[in-house]
């Protein structure tokens, strides 16, 4: 991949105040970008967290930084891709020309990369290695919100996409707020074994815990809420154990429960695809 000497590269995303898992795989992303030495500097920036969005505006040195690459580490074009971050970064479209010389590109988020499919039949082949995929449903689990339409358009061509390649027996996009809904998956499905892949970047509460419970698995069977001193969610091992435990019998069905797409080490890939892609 060429190398650019006089160009950064900016990876955005959520964060939270309260999940430390939730900035993980972006600045374990970020990482291993740096490791490559493609780019003169790789820095992250967050909604929630530090360093923020607005910091971003000054991370990068106009005298040997000549142009950005801004990523958006974000599953779908929604909200946060079309409104906050190009408010909060002071973007005028997909170029952006700095009155300090500098040239920010605005990219493509990560969740519209065709790799996208691969990386979640990887992800579901993994969970659950020894299951026939055509005797099994997959299901892949987004947020689903009425603020935004496209919240729900990725996961849905994503299943599209899978369903079309006859692998499975069944590939549904549900939702956790909007009908089809997660947890009416033993209506939705007929087959004995079920695979669910969360569509978020991170995990945090959703896949912890709220998508866990909306499956119905027992309470007995999630990771403990309990906080430590510090005021955050739960030890990171504790919390982990969720995607340990497959599969998990419920009514006489075998659910298997994978990881959030987001903690895929491919998104590292992903992330210079969209770079090396934009817009000139």
């Amino acid at each position: 991949m060429e190398r650019k000497p006089d160009a950064a590269l900016l990876i955005v995303a959520h964060g939270s105040t309260v999940n430390p898992d939730s900035s993980a795989p972006t600045l374990a992303h970020a990482a291993e970008i740096r490791r490559r030495k493609i780019f003169a500097d790789v820095e992250c920036a967050f909604w929630k967290e530090e360093p923020s969005l607005r910091d971003a505006l000054f991370l990068f040195d106009p005298e040997s930084i000549h142009e950005i690459y801004v990523v958006p580490n974000f599953i779908s074009e929604g909200y946060f891709t079309q409104t906050v971050v190009p408010r909060e970064l002071e973007l005028n479209g997909q170029i952006t020309k700095r009155s300090n010389g500098q040239i920010w590109k605005y990219c493509e988020p990560v969740g519209n990369h065709p790799m996208m499919t691969e990386l979640l039949l990887k992800r579901a082949s993994e969970v659950a290695p020894d299951i026939d995929p055509a005797e099994s449903s997959l299901l892949i689990v987004a947020h689903g919100t009425d603020l935004n339409e496209n919240s729900a358009v990725a996961a849905k061509r994503e299943a599209e996409k899978i369903r079309a390649l006859g692998k499975f027996a069944a590939v549904l996009n549900v939702y956790m707020e909007e009908p089809p809904l997660v947890a009416d998956w033993r209506k939705l499905t007929k087959t004995r074994h079920v695979v669910v892949v969360p569509f978020f970047i991170s995990d945090g509460l959703h896949s912890y815990e709220d998508i866990p419970r909306l499956l119905g698995i027992k309470e007995g069977r999630l990771p403990s809420r309990r906080k430590p001193p510090d005021g955050r969610l739960g030890s990171r091992p504790s919390l982990k154990e969720i995607f340990r435990c497959n599969p998990y019998k419920i009514e006489g069905r075998c659910l298997f429960y994978a990881p959030s797409i987001g903690t895929e080490a491919g998104f590292a890939d992903i992330i210079l695809e969209q770079a090396f892609t934009a817009k000139s």
